[in-house]
């Protein structure tokens, strides 16, 4: 067993011999004989291991020129690569030798009687010198045929029986069993038969064995018509001949002999039935030095074979090892390779880290999702939106939104159409305020899409949405503002925010004077009240408003017969800045033009008049009630300022005939009591003393009481 070295005969590593054993170290092999009387071995099995045994018969007799002598059942192995070997060599010799084995042992071997020829059994071995030197093993190897297709050991009446041998084998089998040794059928004959064109041993599988040691030696279309064949018996073949025998083969030759994706295609077909231990040790290696070849043949096909073989691959080595080799693949000048990539990218979502997903993966797809070709950024966009669950919670609102916002003005209609299904897909994943806020005013110019596809597809998107905001804003509550605090009884709450009890436009309404209304006590001011620097912006053609309490009186004088009634002048009051904010000029202005009608083109106001720091005299009353306004202009014009007047108010004296026409006019004093002169001053005194009726009316000195329930209608 160690001098006779073939590949169909058992390996033997090392012997020890003791006093008692004989201890021989093979190979891992297990007993044929198991296999057959399981009745496991399928015909085609059968065929290729007897013509492995035919094989290494025939290199035993005729290149060694050796007889086996023990050829059976129980003389053949199964190997861990399912091919079988040839053992029982304990009484192999040659019949050149005067003193061999088989001459003295050939009797003693087990079941001796039912496996020796006729020639032998009627006389004794040394028979076979007279015969030729395959006879012995050539009749053994009948009775083999007959135990292999039929599952057991062969009786005395059994032997040259044709159950369950192939008919194509028939002829050729009853030659091997011919009770005459000289017309026997040698073995290598029998094998020769087998292999002709239509013989029982030219089987797919018997072509394939012998020619996978030379596969890294064929052409291209040798190795192709190959692996058509394997493809095809690849049921046929014992899985441990797949994977020991071909898949080592094949892995060379798709690594190093050019074999290239259709021979990594077949060995993903064996993949398939390798434990998870054989993928680490055998196939796992090999794809981690793939992944950096820069074929892009072979880059695509690992690519496509990725979802077969994730599986079998640990995280670390596809976080570690596979994923940095893929990352090339995204910026590759071929599309194909980008695009292949971009979806490879969902079947080993779940082996990546976190930190990978959130910074290297983002960072490419950010690439991909602009790219030049229509295509990956649509397939982009959908990766994007199958993989967001697997994204970090703020990294996937700021790059989800972004990204399918850009996706949907792409120009591409099925770019724009993914990025809406993407987004329907990814509702629940954004919070309530990011719908409202970010993602429905996006959505909104797709509902007006050139493209049906699109508007249809966004109108559902939209819908989507929109429940879920409507489903969001019931739960919300009716006001976030503070309760009301009671002031007293009887106390007119805070109007800090609006108040919704009252339905109507109006019903926003905000008063900041509100606060004070418990204490507010006087007369109300009308607007002429004011100071002239607050109106010194006003145009000089346009009058003041007429004052509220005296309507007969023109508002020039509004301020003015308030002083003369009360004895006293009115404070200069400062406009809140809540009123400064509401109040709106052209409204004035057109309350102005209503009172007035149309303004003259002279104004008493065509320079501002300067506030003097002195007080305005007091004003006395005469004995019928009237204010003495001769006796107060006197006092005025001795009090006039030093300077010259400002331009526009020296006025020609042709204007007093004015005052003859029945037009009143009283010159208006500013907050600090300065009233001006010249022109404006003889008016005044020309109104007084020549009033247009006899009849002199009462002038009421009580203030006006103010209305208690002005601000009901506010509340």
């Amino acid at each position: 067993m160690r001098t006779l070295r073939h590949p169909g005969m058992i390996k033997v590593y090392d012997t020890v011999e003791t006093e008692t054993y004989i201890y021989i170290a093979t190979e891992r092999v297990t007993p044929l004989e198991w296999s057959a009387r399981r009745k496991s071995l399928s015909v085609e099995t059968s065929k290729w291991g007897l013509f492995t045994i035919a094989n290494t018969l025939s290199f035993i007799n005729d290149e060694a020129s050796s007889i086996h002598g023990n050829v059976r059942l129980s003389s053949i192995f199964i190997s861990q690569s399912g091919e079988w070997r040839l053992a029982g060599l304990e009484v192999l010799s040659s019949p050149k030798d005067d003193d061999a084995l088989i001459y003295r042992y050939g009797s003693l071997t087990p079941d001796a009687g039912r496996y020796a020829p006729p020639e032998v059994a009627k006389t004794s071995w040394d028979t076979i010198k007279r015969h030729p030197l395959p006879a012995v093993d050539s009749y053994d190897f009948g009775i083999l045929v007959f135990e292999v297709f039929n599952g057991g050991s062969i009786t005395a009446d059994q032997i040259g029986q044709t159950k369950n041998v192939p008919p194509s084998m028939h002829q050729s089998y009853k030659r091997l069993l011919n009770a005459n040794p000289k017309a026997r059928l040698s073995v290598s004959h029998f094998r020769d038969q087998g292999r002709r064109s239509g013989g029982f041993f030219e089987t797919p599988l018997i072509k394939l064995s012998e020619g996978i040691d030379s596969l890294g030696l064929k052409s291209e279309g040798e190795r192709e018509e190959f692996l058509r064949e394997l493809d095809e018996v690849a049921e046929d073949f014992p899985e441990e001949f797949f994977g020991v025998k071909v898949l080592p083969e094949l892995l060379k030759s798709v690594e190093f002999g050019g074999g290239g994706p259709k021979v990594f295609a077949s060995v993903m077909n064996i993949g398939k039935k390798l434990s998870d231990e054989e993928w680490d040790v055998k196939i796992t290696p090999v794809i981690i030095r793939l992944f950096s070849n820069p074929d892009r043949a072979i880059r695509v096909c690992l690519l496509d074979c990725l979802p077969s073989m994730v599986d079998h691959l640990s995280q670390k080595v596809v976080n570690d090892r596979i994923f940095p080799q893929m990352v090339t693949g995204f910026t590759d000048v071929a599309p194909l390779v980008r695009e292949q990539t971009v979806k490879a990218v969902l079947t080993i979502i779940t082996k990546l880290s976190d930190r990978t997903i959130n910074g290297d993966l983002l960072k490419q797809l950010a690439k991909t999702s602009n790219d030049e070709q229509p295509g990956i950024r649509t397939n982009t966009t959908i990766c994007l939106g199958k993989i967001a669950r697997n994204l970090g919670t703020n990294t996937r609102q700021k790059v989800l939104i972004a990204a399918f916002a850009r996706s949907l003005r792409d120009p591409f209609v099925h770019a724009r159409n993914a990025a809406l299904l993407a987004l329907a897909a990814t509702s629940d994943l954004f919070t309530d305020d990011d719908c409202a806020i970010k993602i429905l005013p996006t959505l909104c110019p797709s509902l007006v899409d050139k493209e049906k596809i699109v508007r249809d597809q966004a109108n559902k998107c939209f819908d989507v949405y929109l429940q879920r905001i409507r489903k969001y804003g019931n739960s919300l509550p009716d006001t976030v503002s503070p309760p009301t605090i009671a002031v007293g009884n009887g106390a007119v709450p805070r109007m800090g925010t609006p108040q919704n009890d009252t339905p109507g436009w109006a019903g926003w309404a905000i008063s900041s004077f509100t606060n004070k209304l418990a204490t507010a006590s006087g007369d109300m001011q009308s607007k002429a009240a004011k100071p002239q620097q607050a109106r010194s912006d006003r145009s000089s053609s346009v009058p003041p408003a007429a004052d509220l309490s005296h309507p007969h009186l023109p508002a020039s004088a509004s301020t003015l017969h308030r002083q003369a009634v009360t004895g006293t002048s009115t404070p200069a009051r400062v406009p809140t800045p809540t009123e400064q904010y509401f109040k709106n000029p052209m409204e004035d202005d057109e309350e102005i033009d209503e009172a007035w009608g149309e303004v003259a083109e002279d104004s008493f106001f065509d320079a501002p008049a300067k506030a003097k720091s002195n007080p305005a005299p007091p004003i006395t009353f005469d004995d019928g009630g009237e204010p003495d306004f001769e006796g107060w202009l006197k006092a005025q014009a001795q009090a006039k300022s030093k300077g010259p007047l400002p331009k526009g108010l020296a006025k020609p004296s042709a204007e007093v005939s004015n005052v003859s026409n029945g037009r009143q006019a009283v010159a208006r004093t500013t907050t600090t009591g300065s009233v001006g002169t010249g022109i404006g001053a003889k008016k005044l005194a020309s109104t007084v003393a020549k009033p247009k009726s006899t009849t002199t009316k009462a002038i009421s000195t009580k203030p006006k009481e103010a209305d208690d329930d002005w601000g009901d209608a506010w509340d």
